[in-house]
């Protein structure tokens, strides 16, 4: 199996993972097409295919992100999105996540009687007990200060309540699960573009710094442009990408190998830089 890690593969990615061995990967992040764009350069998405064998090859307490949206057809969003989850969780995946991609700069939308869409699903499936959570933290708006009205939920089995437990207010706290990020604007993702649907670097390494550690094996089975693996190559991790088309496995190798080439000092303040 060694001979598929740090490896862009061009093919359908059903048959490249039927390769795999069981339990093979930490981590899966991708966005695949949906709806009316259930073909790919000619290619259909086989989703509950995929699903499955995603399931085989993923680790027991490993993780799949699954980044996708809802058409809207002759005035309805279609929820095909709820229904991939569904058949997650029915194939044995937890939801472990249900979190929201939301856009800084979303294309403004013709008007049609309903607000602008601003956002994508992440979907956060886990096999098992997840084995890894590296949580991101934000600073506590109170931090250090004695807040009598301050209370936190407790999400117990038996009954909920609330209790002031904010003596004093902790300094930091772990993000929510709305991740904001601007699209396309950063100097980072100009090499995506392409690609018609690519998600922003920053978004691919605060999953991947979330749920692996160094060493981890992360896959994107509809690779495209390759964010995810030239993210993981950033994070030290290994990363295996397959797409079907030609194209965009050139892509994806084109800038990886632009990042392997620069000097090793500007590669570590680079991904220092764009960690911040």
């Amino acid at each position: 199996m060694e001979k598929y890690r740090n490896k862009i593969l061009e093919g359908n990615c059903v048959e490249v993972m039927k390769k795999f061995d069981d339990n093979f990967i930490d981590l899966t992040l991708t966005s695949p097409p949906y709806d009316n764009l259930r073909t790919y350069k000619g290619f259909v998405f086989p989703f509950e295919e995929i699903a499955q064998e995603l399931y085989r090859i993923t680790k027991e307490g490993g993780i799949v992100v699954w980044v996708v949206n809802d058409a809207t057809i002759k005035g309805s969003e279609t929820g095909t999105s709820f229904k991939q989850a569904l058949y997650f969780n029915e194939i044995g995946f937890n939801l472990h996540d249900t979190m929201i991609f939301q856009k800084t700069n979303p294309i403004p939308q013709i008007y049609r009687k309903r607000y602008n869409g601003i956002f994508e699903y992440m979907f956060v499936f886990s096999k098992g007990k997840v084995k890894t959570h590296n949580p991101i933290k934000i600073d506590c708006l109170h931090a250090g200060l004695q807040l009598n009205g301050t209370t936190y939920k407790n999400y117990s089995k038996g009954e909920q309540k609330r209790g002031k437990m904010a003596k004093p207010v902790k300094k930091q706290k772990i993000k929510g699960n709305i991740w904001e990020y601007v699209v396309g604007k950063k100097k980072e993702d100009q090499a995506a573009k392409g690609h018609p649907a690519p998600f922003p670097m920053a978004l691919a390494r605060d999953h991947i710094n979330s749920w692996t550690n160094e060493g981890d094996l992360v896959l994107d089975p509809m690779n495209g442009s390759g964010t995810t693996c030239l993210s993981a190559l950033q994070l030290g991790r290994d990363y295996v990408g397959i797409d079907m088309s030609k194209e965009y496995c050139e892509l994806a190798k084109s800038r990886i190998e632009e990042f392997e080439q620069q000097p090793r000092l500007f590669r570590e303040e680079s991904t220092a830089y764009n960690n911040v």
